[in-house]
Formats: C-alpha cells, sequence, structure tokens
C-alpha cells in the first residue's frame, strides 16, 4: 500500500518529467518551425496537414526519443531540492531506509517503462510512417544510396546488379541482370542505364545488350531502349535508415529477412532499431538509481552541482551507445549485445554511486 511519502515522490518525479517534456517539446517545435520555413512556403500541404501529419507525430517521436535524458533531469532536479531542504536526512532519520525511499522512485519509473515500451512497438511505427511519408513528399528524397555495386536477387535465380545509382532521379548505371538456372547461366542482360518509370512501373534499359543461350546455341540482341517489367523496386537500392522506424515488429523482421534474402548484408541498423525498441525504455531505471543516488546527497553547489554531474554522465551514456551502434555497423558486434551493452555498463556505474549514497 502505497502511503503519503510514496504518493508525494511519484507526484513529484511524475509531475516535474512532464513538466520538462511539454517545455522542451514547445522549444523543439519553435525551433523546427523556424528552420523549415522556407520549405512550409514552397510545399502544397495545407496548415492542418503540416499540424497534423507532421508536428503531431513530430512530438510523438522526439518526446519519446528525449524521455531517457528527460527523466534523468527530472529526478535530479526534484531529488536535489530535497536534499537542499534537508528533507531527505529527516527520512532517513525517522528510520525510513534509504531502499524504502527508492521504492516510490521506481513504481514511478516503472509507469514510464510500460509507456515507453508501448509507445516503441504499437504508437510510434504509425506516427513515423506518417510524418516520414510528409518528409518524403515535401521535404526531402525518400531514401539514398551511400555505396556501389548493388547486388540483389529479385526472385529465385534472378540476380541484378548495378555499379552506381541515382535515388533522386531513379536510374542506375552499367545495369545488368541474369537469369540462372541448374546452375546454368539461361540469358543475361547488360545496359548502360536502367531507370524507372513510376507512372507504369516499368524499366527503360538504354543501350542494351541481351545474351540467350540455350545448350551450345547462343543468340544475341542489341537495341537502343527496352521497356521491362522485373520485380525490383528504386527503394530496393536503398533506404533512409529512419524508414525502419516506421516499420510494426512484424514489417520489421519480415523485412530483415527479405533483405538477407536479397544478398544485402546492410541490415545491422534494422537490427538495432529492433532491439533499441526494447532496451531504450529500460534505460529509465538506470538512469533513475543513477540520478536519485547523485542527488540525494546534500553538497555545496546544490541543484547546480547535481544537474552538472548528471548531464556529464548522461553524455557518457550517449556517447556509449553511439560508439556500440557504431561498432555494430562497422565492426561486426552483434546488435543486440550493442544496444544493451550500455544500459548493463552504467546499470554497474549506478550501483556504485548507490553504494556510496547515504544511508
Amino acid at each position: 500500500m502505497l502511503t503519503t511519502l510514496d504518493r508525494y515522490i511519484i507526484r513529484q518525479f511524475l509531475g516535474t518529467f512532464f513538466f520538462i517534456l511539454v517545455v522542451i517539446m514547445l522549444i523543439a517545435v519553435v525551433f523546427d518551425i523556424s528552420e523549415k520555413t522556407e520549405d512550409f512556403a514552397k510545399m502544397t500541404a495545407s496548415f492542418r496537414e503540416i499540424v497534423v501529419e507532421f508536428y503531431v507525430n513530430f512530438v510523438i517521436y522526439y518526446s519519446n526519443l528525449f524521455s531517457g535524458l528527460l527523466i534523468f533531469i527530472a529526478v535530479l532536479l526534484f531529488t536535489s531540492r530535497l536534499a537542499h531542504r534537508t528533507e531527505v536526512i529527516a527520512m532517513l532519520s525517522s528510520g525510513v531506509s534509504f531502499p524504502r525511499i527508492m521504492w516510490p522512485y521506481f513504481l514511478a519509473a516503472t509507469v514510464l517503462t510500460a509507456m515507453s515500451l508501448f509507445v516503441n512497438h504499437t504508437v510510434l511505427p504509425a506516427a513515423n510512417k506518417v510524418r516520414l511519408a510528409f518528409e518524403e513528399e515535401h521535404i526531402r528524397v525518400a531514401y539514398h544510396v551511400d555505396k556501389k555495386h548493388l547486388h540483389r536477387e529479385i526472385a529465385p535465380g534472378v540476380f541484378s546488379y548495378f555499379e552506381s545509382w541515382d535515388a533522386r532521379n531513379k536510374q542506375g548505371f552499367r545495369f545488368s541482370l541474369e537469369q540462372w538456372k541448374d546452375d546454368q547461366l539461361v540469358s543475361k542482360l547488360t545496359s548502360d542505364r536502367a531507370a524507372f518509370d513510376s507512372l507504369s512501373g516499368a524499366w527503360r534499359v538504354h543501350d542494351f545488350l541481351i545474351r540467350t543461350m540455350d545448350g551450345q546455341e547462343e543468340r544475341i540482341a542489341t537495341g537502343a531502349e527496352l521497356d521491362t517489367i522485373i520485380a525490383l523496386k528504386p527503394s530496393d537500392m536503398g533506404q533512409r535508415w529512419e524508414t525502419s522506424m516506421a516499420m510494426t515488429d512484424r514489417e520489421l523482421d519480415a523485412h530483415i529477412a527479405e533483405r538477407r534474402a536479397q544478398g544485402d548484408d546492410t541490415v545491422t541498423p534494422y537490427l538495432i532499431e529492433k532491439h533499441q525498441r526494447t532496451s531504450y525504455p529500460f534505460a529509465t531505471y538506470v538512469f533513475t538509481l543513477i540520478g536519485v543516488s547523485i542527488a540525494s546527497r546534500k553538497v555545496r553547489g546544490g541543484t547546480g552541482l547535481h544537474l552538472a554531474a548528471g548531464v556529464g554522465l548522461v553524455l557518457l551514456y550517449i556517447f556509449a551507445m553511439k560508439l556500440t551502434t557504431v561498432a555494430a555497423t562497422n565492426a561486426g558486434m552483434d546488435p543486440f549485445i550493442a544496444v544493451w551493452l550500455p544500459n548493463v555498463l552504467f546499470a554497474v556505474v549506478g550501483v556504485l554511486i548507490y553504494r556510496n549514497a547515504p544511508k
């Protein structure tokens, strides 16, 4: 059963967090509007579309993204105030143990963790789908490709290849399409350029050559242009990594399996997104443990010193998260380990700080 002290701490925790969240989101929206003013003036979207399709989902996305940092700041702020007014000392002097003081903090952290898990796995993919679709239609190109020599298996035994790809104009250069049967090359189409027609869904190849093998016979056909329909879309060449954030858990798993089947080895960002949807909400417990352990000690400098120490630790956490995700993307680290390792390391740091907290 919750005591008066428990309800007081939970109310202060959640109230401070949501107040900071509202203030930060208002500032973020104002800054984003000032940055995109020129884009809004050029686009054909209505005021309602800008507000409902973009900014409502913008707030949902960034609220969840910054929630860990804001939870940490909220804990530091109101716990530091308690310590500065010697309320923590009064609690301990009255016989309330420090672990018992931590109990309502973790009840509130559990509420926020459950909310974040629900948002990450259910609400956020749908919100991101609308937000990214708005950006792709009105603000920037939908996807990019940052490498050359693109190989894709578009059907069993059918392989495509582009030496380079121009995402903005939906065309590739040095294109080839091979069809294999029983480990034998049946036909091969090569061309200098292949462009995708969005209206017809067909590819137009320029300066092409087709070799067809039938046993010992080989036929060759050439031409200036040829329209052909193949099971390949421009987005298969490459996408914004943010696209993974717009996929449901089931769609994300299917997309990873599809890319692996196509021979695409760039699935690590999608695996990171998959695991972060669970790991990031659980960082709430880590931030709460560290925040209470730091801010509960009354020190000269008060809230300012607590905030400085806390923000320093958060920056280290963000740095560790970036470091491990880069290691997963470029050095072969397992994505699951990459996203959970910072939580584990900083949980250990939190325990060490907790042991030195006032008891």
